[in-house]
């Protein structure tokens, strides 16, 4: 089941980077928790579709680096740019996904800025 996770988040995460939101959505539950550590909590796909809307006006462009699955879960690890302003801005990040029959069923996202790497 872990590959098959890891396959869901690849498929999902190529979506994002193509701008592909309801492909992303495709691959959620109509209920899905997504949780930005230290900025808070959507839930649902409504909640989730209007906040990349305002917030990736431009597909964030990131590396996944490895990784990680274990059961249910399935963890990112990576480099990410977000655009803000024609600005790129470089961040790290873990992701880690839960999965409840065979869709990303939360999200617990750490996200830092990271000022030791160029954009």
């Amino acid at each position: 089941m872990s590959d098959q996770h890891k396959a869901t988040l690849q498929q999902a995460n190529a979506a994002i980077t193509a701008g592909d939101h309801e492909g992303f959505l495709a691959c959620c539950h109509d209920d899905i928790v997504w949780t930005t550590v230290g900025e808070g909590s959507l839930r649902g796909k409504a909640a989730v579709r209007q906040w990349m809307r305002e917030n990736y006006l431009e597909p964030p462009r990131f590396t996944v680096t490895r990784l990680i699955a274990d059961g249910e879960h399935v963890a990112a690890l990576g480099t990410l740019e977000i655009v803000t302003d024609g600005v790129a801005m470089p961040h790290a990040y873990c992701d880690v996904w839960r999965f409840r029959d065979g869709r990303m069923a939360e999200l617990r996202a750490f996200v830092i800025p990271d000022s030791t790497r160029d954009a």
